[in-house]
């Protein structure tokens, strides 16, 4: 972890998050270091974990995943071991794209990316077959009205 990230940490982040393919001399020049200081400072901020990953955004309806899905789980057991099977079980759910323990009613939130809705009822056929969940309700989404992974700086 870094303590403090200055202001051309936070360019070069902002950059990077814009496009992660961006060549180094483009990110130097916008961020105005040298090739060589930006490259030191983005390996800093890679072997900090700042940076987890560069990866490419697919666009899921291309793909014929067109039918994202938010599902809300409940369950009566809040065990160790519960918990650690139903991770298990999620990563073996590559639909399943992003999973969170959370507070209040619901016990989790899934979101998933499915062709359609035989799709999405054979993940959920494969979840409960996998882990005991007293309930799972979905909604669909009908309109993405924003989606980033770009954080706030």
């Amino acid at each position: 972890m870094i303590d403090t990230l200055d202001a051309t940490d936070h360019r070069i982040l902002a950059g990077l998050q814009r496009d992660c393919a961006a060549p180094l001399d483009a990110v130097s020049e916008t961020v105005g270091l040298s090739r060589n200081a930006c490259w030191r400072r983005i390996k800093r901020l890679e072997d900090a974990g700042v940076i987890r990953a560069r990866v490419a955004l697919l666009d899921p309806a291309q793909l014929g995943l067109g039918l994202m899905v938010l599902m809300a789980v409940r369950t009566r057991h809040h065990t160790a071991d519960w918990a650690a099977r139903f991770a298990r079980a999620l990563e073996t759910l590559p639909e399943v794209t992003a999973a969170w323990r959370t507070s209040g009613e619901v016990d989790y939130m899934l979101q998933a990316r499915v062709r359609d809705m035989p799709a999405y009822d054979a993940l959920y056929k494969r979840l409960i077959a996998q882990v005991e969940l007293e309930d799972v309700s979905a909604s669909f989404v009908m309109e993405e009205l924003k989606s980033t992974t770009a954080l706030p700086l």
